[in-house]
């Protein structure tokens, strides 16, 4: 049985993602209470697999998680989107009548502010965390509370839901990075179906840099599928670029890599796995 570090406690949306990609076998999840400790537990031991989330198509890109990613030695072997659907969640016999205080996360509650909008007479709380909302709520036996969360997370905490799908926009992904150490990436690795890879580099500071190593993607017909550009600390004007490709021939893709490479100050390849197709709305 693989154990897999996620961020969050049971029943969040890590926990969704990482059930949905090993659908043909039994997990442990180990809940991590931040991206850090999750990163720190990956490098305290290199069986564990983790999985992050790296993007949101409302919210954008989780830019420190790209930078954990950077720095550590766990490579990228899969991905999962999956849609965020949002509900809000009470005790057993609340009505949204008697519901008085609305906590969860500030993405999560961000993501319904039109059905909080109608809903003025409900206060809004922050917290750490949307699952983490919905065991506080079950555990303290808060009355006239409830939580905006995932169905997972209410269904597992004894919560009864309310109302379903409360978030502003249905288009509502999140991507989640499969990450393994480098010495068990090789067992996630099917080349019949790889076709997708993450890199990060550097560039010189000087005119054209960033323009001729897209040139020479496009030139091989390597797909740019994102790029996410972050200043480098200390370093006056520099960046550091990530960019995910997606190909349909491995063998130009690595053409593609051996003429890139010397165009950057630092290369480095992430990941190369199996790209993942939207869930349907």
């Amino acid at each position: 049985m693989d154990r897999i570090a996620i961020q969050g406690i049971a029943g969040c949306y890590h926990e969704t993602a990482a059930r949905r990609y090993f659908t043909d076998r039994e997990i442990e999840v180990l809940p991590c209470s931040s991206f850090e400790r999750l990163f720190e537990r990956l490098a305290e031991d290199p069986a564990l697999l983790g999985i992050a989330a790296i993007e949101n198509t409302i919210a954008g890109s989780l830019l420190p998680n790209h930078e954990l990613l950077q720095r550590s030695h766990a490579r990228i072997v899969g991905e999962q989107k999956i849609r965020i659907s949002h509900v809000i969640a009470a005790l057993p016999g609340e009505r949204l009548e008697s519901i008085r205080e609305v906590h969860s996360h500030p993405i999560a509650l961000m993501q319904c502010g039109e059905f909080l909008k109608s809903r003025p007479d409900m206060k809004v709380v922050e917290r750490d965390d949307t699952a983490g909302s919905a065991r506080e709520i079950a555990r303290e036996r808060l009355a006239g509370t409830a939580a905006i969360c995932g169905a997972d997370a209410a269904r597992m905490y004894g919560l009864e839901i309310l109302q379903r799908g409360i978030e502003t926009n249905r288009h509502n992904f999140t991507r989640f990075l499969l990450l393994a150490d480098e010495s068990r990436a090789a067992e996630f690795s099917d080349p019949r179906r790889t076709n997708k890879a993450s890199l990060v580099f550097t560039l010189r500071h000087t005119q054209g840099s960033l323009s001729k190593v897209l040139t020479v993607l496009s030139f091989y017909d390597i797909n740019l599928t994102k790029i996410q550009s972050l200043p480098i600390i200390g370093r006056e004007w520099e960046y550091r670029f990530y960019v995910d490709v997606t190909f349909d021939d491995p063998v130009r893709y690595r053409q593609a890599i051996d003429a890139a490479r010397p165009l950057t100050s630092e290369f480095r390849i992430l990941g190369e796995y199996a790209e993942c197709g939207s869930p349907e709305i």
